[in-house]
């Protein structure tokens, strides 16, 4: 499943997170969140600019089937769009009550927005975001229709639900909950079913020792799932056996699939980031258009 060992790419963030390839500019996109700016990798050249700064915190982002990149801002309470620079609110409240601090995100085929709404960006504090109250009374893993507006919950037995991806046929959503035993809970990826783009119940649940939580999540083309767990990355299969370990220097945060070929796996692990070679891709077709109108 990996073709190469790990190399340090950047370092000199705070908390790294939110990796995602953008085509458009053939680059590894990232967040530095307690320094509050936007970095991308340019593997061409091997150099690393401020894409922005002054970010509201963004967290985890996404490709949209345009090309334009969906991000979660925990200073805001939203999900937003980035479209080459231009950043424009998609989506801040449920019911009339703001949202927590949105952390991850993921895009179905069929164009809706998926992603989870912990509350670590308005945590007394915090450090990623602004203090604040849990208006809504939950943190929820949420549905949202950009053409229509509407939004749906779909999962709620989850303390803190973070990273997320979908199976390759969608019919399997994979939620990781980085409570923690101060919760009372255990560390944790829950699966759920998929039926007419809705989730219908809990299937399964992989419990992770303590100080190894899942946080960001990958499935690649083959169901197989990639996690950040601790000072490692863990590679499982669809029923949760434990394929493969890679160690990494730091704690880890997040991944992505990318490169020219979609088999480059970067990795964001407090202050770095990291590549390794794969012989795998990402479930999600990514294949959009390079240069979005």
């Amino acid at each position: 499943m990996t073709s190469g060992t790990l190399e340090r790419l950047f370092t000199g963030s705070v908390w790294a997170e939110g990796p995602l390839w953008v085509p458009s500019s053939q680059a590894v996109r990232w967040s530095d969140i307690p320094n509050n700016r936007i970095l991308e990798f340019d593997p061409a050249t091997r150099t690393t600019r401020e894409y922005a700064v002054g970010v509201e915190f963004t967290n985890g982002r996404t490709l949209d089937h345009d090309g334009s990149v969906v991000q979660c801002s925990h200073g805001l309470r939203r999900v937003e769009r980035d479209r080459e620079g231009t950043v424009t609110g998609l989506v801040d409240s449920f019911q009339g009550r703001r949202l927590n601090s949105p952390n991850d995100v993921v895009i179905a085929r069929d164009g809706s927005i998926w992603f989870t709404d912990p509350p670590y960006g308005i945590l007394p504090g915090t450090k990623e975001g602004h203090e604040g109250e849990q208006e809504y009374g939950g943190c929820h893993v949420f549905r949202f229709e950009p053409n229509s507006g509407s939004m749906t919950v779909e999962v709620t037995d989850l303390v803190h639900p973070n990273g997320l991806a979908f199976s390759p046929d969608e019919s399997v959503l994979y939620v990781a909950d980085t409570a923690g035993s101060h919760y009372g809970v255990p560390l944790r990826i829950a699966t759920y079913s998929v039926e007419e783009g809705r989730c219908s119940r809990r299937t399964g649940v992989l419990e992770l020792e303590e100080g190894f939580p899942a946080d960001g999540l990958r499935v690649d083309v083959e169901g197989r799932i990639w996690t950040s767990a601790g000072p490692s990355l863990r590679i499982y299969s669809p029923s949760f056996e434990l394929l493969d370990t890679i160690a990494v220097p730091e704690t880890v945060s997040n991944l992505c699939f990318g490169g020219p070929d979609g088999q480059d796996l970067y990795v964001t692990a407090t202050t770095s980031l990291y590549r390794i070679r794969t012989t795998t891709t990402d479930a999600a077709d990514h294949t959009f258009p390079s240069n979005p109108n």
